[in-house]
């Protein structure tokens, strides 16, 4: 399988530090969770040939209050970087139960 020869590889985000990732296709989920130095060891990684998609929810931060998410300052510090491209959806690109965009849109409003 590919698991089995190495082709896919599910990693703890702390099993990165000291690894370089040439010819990758990497995802890092759940980023809003990552703390700035988190998220910037992460990018680091990156070899030669690599893409890195890093998918999350800034409305979902479980951080503790003291702690500002990775994500939110890597798309304040990198958003005019050339090569990196920041994608935002919104309620209507939810596909779960419609009830959850209505959700959604009233916590908004909070």
């Amino acid at each position: 399988t590919y698991f089995e020869d190495g082709t896919i590889e599910i990693a703890p985000l702390a099993f990165m530090r000291g690894r370089t990732l040439d010819h990758a296709f990497v995802i890092l989920d759940e980023a809003q969770n990552t703390t700035s130095s988190q998220l910037k060891m992460f990018l680091t990684r990156m070899g030669k040939d690599a893409k890195f998609v890093i998918t999350g929810d800034i409305t979902q931060v479980d951080l503790p209050r003291n702690q500002h998410s990775g994500l939110m300052t890597a798309e304040k510090l990198l958003s005019n970087v050339k090569g990196i491209e920041f994608i935002k959806l919104d309620q209507g690109d939810v596909v779960r139960h419609k009830l959850v965009t209505r959700i959604i849109r009233a916590y908004g409003e909070e």
